[in-house]
């Protein structure tokens, strides 16, 4: 019974740790990082299309996208998109793919990104918390109903601690990595 509770615990709290680094992953830096391209969509054919459908994306620099469109046609509807999702980047046509250049980050943006990037993982975090009581809960409610002993209730509620304590600080670690990301010049 227990080992259910913390299989179902420990792949939900995994979810939130993916979460928590696809949304850092939409966070610009001074580096070229494709995946803040992936909220873009291309109208293809009247239909809203991702960028990624439609085009290959490249860093060929640390701070420069190419983005190359399987169809020369679609190239202003690229940049259109581009401009439309609001990213701060300023698309550049040459010949059939476009160019994109990183431009650094200011100090004051740097610390609105490491803010943002902070509340973020205080979502994560209070998520798991969120989880650890859920899972608690089905803990006292499987020893309520006699399915387990007090002992075995016990012994639930410190493993699911010691995860929720494991899961919060790889969330800790990803805000660390992402903060050294953001500060870097």
């Amino acid at each position: 019974m227990l080992e259910r509770i913390y299989k179902e615990f420990r792949a939900k709290m995994a979810k939130t740790l993916e979460v928590l680094e696809q949304e850092f992953a939409r966070i610009r830096t001074s580096r070229a990082n494709p995946a803040i391209l992936d909220g873009v969509r291309v109208n293809y054919y009247d239909t809203p299309t991702p960028l990624k459908q439609v085009a290959s994306i490249s860093v060929p620099e640390p701070r420069q996208f190419t983005i190359q469109p399987w169809d020369r046609t679609l190239l202003p509807e690229v940049e259109k998109a581009l401009h439309r999702a609001e990213l701060g980047l300023n698309p550049r046509i040459e010949a059939n793919l476009i160019r994109i250049q990183i431009p650094p980050l200011t100090e004051e943006r740097r610390r609105e990104l490491v803010r943002l990037c902070g509340k973020l993982t205080e979502d994560g975090r209070i998520a798991v918390r969120n989880l650890r009581r859920e899972a608690n809960d089905q803990v006292k409610r499987l020893e309520k109903d006699k399915e387990i002993s007090e002992d075995d209730a016990k012994t639930g509620n410190k493993e699911i601690q010691e995860l929720t304590d494991e899961y919060i600080a790889k969330l800790d670690q990803l805000f660390k990595k992402k903060e050294a990301e953001i500060l870097e010049k």
